[in-house]
């Protein structure tokens, strides 16, 4: 398979290795100091374009790769705002795009655990329910797009929460701002930016006289890479809006 790589940091490097050991081809790289590298016959050639970069260029690189005829899979967050403007792309234009919040497959199963324990709290109302999320200092949006999938999937499933807010926020330099406080039918997700955390997400259950607590702790952006890798091959062979559930169906369940 012929990969075009969007972004070239820490992230596309190590997509870019993981591609060659399970035999793919690199055949474009496209990084902020080359943009006209999307309109090069190597691009275009590619079967499949894996895009990492930052929420203010991710959607303008979609449009290029669409441009070019190549599929796109990103994992690029904070810009979901305009996530209706690529379905429609899909369905009404033919094009391909697949979309995760977080390629690692031990993140995807703790989605359908979260799912599963959500369903079952949904009958103990006695629990009240937060989240926190902790990733590197680099990390620009908050909170991450893992910490708002989980929180869409106990939406999902517990009545007594309807929305989630953004609750509070600590910065690399120690400064605290934001709140937990929140209505009844709010769900907050405090956010932590310190060192170099891949991505730690706890759920935490409490009640006045125990707490249940689910946690996902990355070790490395192996889980990841290989993901992204796996719904690359995927991406290829398909068409339309795509996302994990259709890579890994027991999310459906």
């Amino acid at each position: 398979m012929k990969i075009a790589l969007i972004g070239y940091g820490k992230m596309g490097k190590t997509i870019e290795q993981i591609a060659l050991n399970r035999g793919h081809q690199i055949v474009s790289i496209v990084d902020i100091n080359n943009p006209e590298e999307f309109q090069s016959a190597n691009f275009k050639s590619a079967d499949v374009a894996i895009e990492f970069t930052t929420p203010a260029t991710a959607f303008d690189n979609y449009m290029k790769s669409f441009a070019a005829g190549v599929p796109v899979v990103s994992g690029t967050t904070g810009w979901l705002d305009r996530i209706g403007e690529i379905k429609e792309k899909c369905e009404k234009e033919g094009k391909t795009f697949f979309y995760a919040s977080n390629f690692s497959i031990g993140v995807n199963i703790f989605f359908a655990l979260n799912k599963y324990l959500a369903k079952i709290m949904n009958n103990f109302p006695s629990y009240n329910i937060s989240m926190t999320e902790t990733h590197h200092i680099h990390k620009l949006d908050a909170p991450s797009g893992t910490a708002i999938t989980l929180a869409e999937g106990i939406l999902e499933k517990l009545d007594r929460k309807d929305k989630w807010v953004k609750g509070t926020f600590l910065a690399p330099d120690g400064t605290i701002s934001g709140t937990n406080d929140c209505a009844p039918n709010e769900l907050p997700i405090a956010s932590i930016r310190e060192g170099e955390v891949f991505g730690l997400h706890t759920i935490r259950y409490e009640s006045d006289v125990d707490s249940i607590t689910i946690t996902h702790d990355a070790k490395s952006r192996g889980g990841f890479v290989l993901g992204a890798v796996l719904a690359a091959e995927y991406t290829a062979t398909h068409e339309g809006f795509l996302g994990m559930s259709d890579l890994f169906p027991f999310l459906n369940d």
